[in-house]
C-alpha cells in the first residue's frame, strides 16, 4: 500500500477475483471496526444476535492505531520534552539531555499493542466474528470479502452498518504525491527527528504535530491557505494560538497557496508557494500534509447496494443515520458525521435505539472539541463568532487562566477561559478554554449545560481548592448582571 493511502477500514479498491461464494447470513454485517462500529457489534452480539464484523487493517479504528490515542502518547512525550527544555524553571539541571525518537515511538507502539487486545478479547467475550479482509458490496446488504490469509467470503446481513471512515487527503498539487509526505500515521511512526519539518494545514492534526516536533527538537514551518491559524475561531482564540507558536519558534507561513513540491520527504523537500501574488520557495527535509480528510466510499460497490452519497463522497444519511437503501445505516466520519471519536461513539447510541425502535437522532446535539496542543483549546456551545451571526445576544464571562490557583502551582498559567450567558435567563449558551487541562475543564462546564442547569450553579457551588476546577467559581462571578 502507498504510503500516502491510509486505509483504517475494511475496504480496498482491489478486485476480488472468482466466483462469490454462497452468501453467509447474519442478523447485522459491520463494514469496519471503527468507534461507533465496534461498539453496536459488541452490544448487539451480547444480545444474542449473530454479528460479523470486516476490517481489513486497523482492529478497533483508527482512533486505538494511528490517530487519536496514539498522538496524545506521542504529544504527551513532547510535552514531558518541554519539561526538560524549562527544567532550571524547577530547580532542575538539564545537561546531556537527548530525544531518542525510536524510544518515543517504541512506548507509544506498546499501548497500541495493549489497546488492539483489548479490543480482540471484546470481540471475543461479546461473541461477534470479527473477519479480517477487504469487503465490497455486490448487492443490496451483501459484501463479499477478500480474506487476509486468503480466500473469499460472501456475508449478507438482514441489517448492513458502514462504518468505512475516512483517510488523509493529499490534493492534487503537482509533484506532490510523488514527493511521497508523511501523513500523521508515517509521523507517529518516525524513529528519527526531521531536521527541518514542513508542514502542510493548520488544522488539528497539523497544529498538535507541529508543536510537538518542535518540542522534540525540529525546526517546524507552518504552511496554510488562510490568512490565521484557526481562522473559524473566536479574535482572542487566534490571538492566542498565533503567540503561542511564535513564542515556541515554529514558523508560519500563511495566506500561502502551495503550486508544486519538489524533491523527497524524508531526504530534501521544496515547496513553490505563492503569497500577495509572489512566488517564494520553502526548502525542508520532510513534509507532512495535514490539509483535511476523504472518506473512504469510492471503489466499494457502494452503488449496488442503492447507498448514495453527497457531493463531497460522504453516506446520504437520515437523522437517524439510514443510509439510501433499505436496512443500511452509515456511522462515524463516512456518514458526514463530526470527525471526532466521541462523535462516532454517539452515532452508535443512534444506531442501536433505531434498532430497537426508539427515536434518538443526530439534530441538535452538542458536539464539544478540544485541540490538543499545550495549552489545550476546547470548546462546547456557541462561540462568540456563531451567536454573533445567528444573532443571539449574550452575556460574557472571561478571566484569564492565571484565576484559576492551581495554574501557579504548575507553572502553566497561559491562556484563558469564558463563557457565554443568555442575556434573558442564566442558561449557559457555550464555554471556551484555551489553557491546561482544558478538556477535562470544559467537561464540568458540558455537564452543566446538558442537565439545565443556570450559570449560577456553578457560581456558587463549593468545589475543591486548588484544583483547576475551581476556577469555573471566579469565571462565572465575573458574569454581568441582567440589563434591565
Amino acid at each position: 500500500m502507498d504510503r500516502i493511502e491510509e486505509s483504517g477500514s475494511a475496504v480496498s479498491s482491489r478486485a476480488i477475483e472468482g466466483k462469490p461464494s454462497t452468501p453467509e447470513e447474519y442478523d447485522i454485517v459491520v463494514l469496519g471496526s471503527g468507534e461507533g462500529s465496534k461498539y453496536l457489534a459488541w452490544t448487539e452480539a451480547k444480545q444474542g444476535k449473530r454479528v460479523a464484523v470486516i476490517e481489513g487493517r486497523y482492529i478497533g479504528g483508527s482512533c486505538p492505531n494511528i490517530a487519536c490515542l496514539p498522538s496524545k502518547n506521542i504529544i504527551h512525550s513532547a510535552k514531558v520534552a518541554s519539561y526538560f527544555q524549562r527544567s532550571e524553571e524547577f530547580g532542575i539541571s538539564k545537561e546531556n539531555v537527548r530525544i531518542d525518537m525510536s524510544v518515543v515511538r517504541d512506548r507509544k507502539r506498546r499501548m497500541v499493542d495493549g489497546l488492539v487486545q483489548m479490543h480482540l478479547d471484546n470481540f471475543k467475550a461479546s461473541g461477534a466474528e470479527l473477519v479480517i479482509g477487504w469487503g465490497r458490496f455486490i448487492a443490496p446488504r451483501t459484501i463479499e470479502v477478500a480474506l487476509g490469509d486468503g480466500g473469499t467470503r460472501v456475508l449478507r446481513g438482514s441489517k448492513v452498518v458502514i462504518g468505512t471512515g475516512t483517510h488523509a487527503t493529499v490534493e492534487p498539487i503537482p509533484g506532490l504525491r510523488e514527493a511521497g509526505p508523511l501523513t500523521h500515521i508515517e509521523a507517529l511512526e518516525l524513529d528519527y527527528l526531521p531536521k527541518h519539518l514542513l508542514v502542510l494545514g493548520g488544522g488539528y492534526v497539523g497544529l498538535e504535530l507541529a508543536q510537538a516536533m518542535r518540542r522534540f527538537g525540529s525546526r517546524v514551518t507552518i504552511i496554510d491557505r488562510n490568512e490565521r491559524l484557526v481562522h473559524r475561531e473566536d479574535e482572542d482564540v487566534i490571538a492566542g494560538l498565533h503567540s503561542l507558536f511564535e513564542s515556541e519558534e515554529i514558523e508560519l507561513v500563511l495566506g500561502a497557496k502551495v503550486q508544486r513540491v519538489e524533491g523527497k520527504s524524508g531526504v530534501s523537500v521544496k515547496l513553490h508557494v505563492l503569497r500577495d501574488g509572489v512566488e517564494t520557495i520553502l526548502e525542508g527535509t520532510d513534509l507532512l500534509v495535514a490539509t483535511g480528510r476523504t472518506p473512504n466510499t469510492a471503489n466499494i460497490g457502494l452503488e449496488l447496494a442503492g447507498v448514495a452519497l453527497t457531493e463531497r463522497g460522504y453516506i446520504q444519511v437520515s437523522e437517524r443515520l439510514e443510509t439510501t437503501a433499505q436496512d443500511t445505516w452509515a456511522i462515524g466520519d463516512c456518514a458526514g458525521s463530526p470527525q471526532f471519536t466521541h462523535i462516532g461513539f454517539d452515532d452508535f447510541r443512534i444506531v442501536r435505539d433505531d434498532f430497537a425502535g426508539g427515536h434518538r437522532v443526530t439534530t441538535g446535539r452538542q458536539v464539544p472539541s478540544c485541540m490538543f496542543t499545550d495549552p489545550e483549546l476546547a470548546r462546547v456551545g456557541l462561540s462568540e463568532k456563531e451567536a454573533s451571526a445567528q444573532g443571539i445576544e449574550y452575556r460574557l464571562a472571561k478571566i484569564p487562566a492565571a484565576a484559576a490557583l492551581r495554574t501557579r502551582t504548575l507553572s502553566e498559567t497561559r491562556g484563558f477561559w469564558k463563557a457565554l450567558i443568555d442575556t434573558k435567563s442564566d442558561r449557559i449558551l457555550g464555554f471556551t478554554a484555551f489553557g491546561v487541562e482544558a478538556g477535562e475543564i470544559m467537561a464540568t462546564v458540558q455537564i452543566a449545560m446538558i442537565a439545565g442547569l443556570p450559570y449560577t450553579g456553578l457560581r456558587d457551588a463549593i468545589l475543591t481548592h486548588p484544583t483547576l476546577s475551581e476556577g469555573l467559581v471566579a469565571l462565572f462571578s465575573s458574569v454581568p448582571a441582567i440589563k434591565q
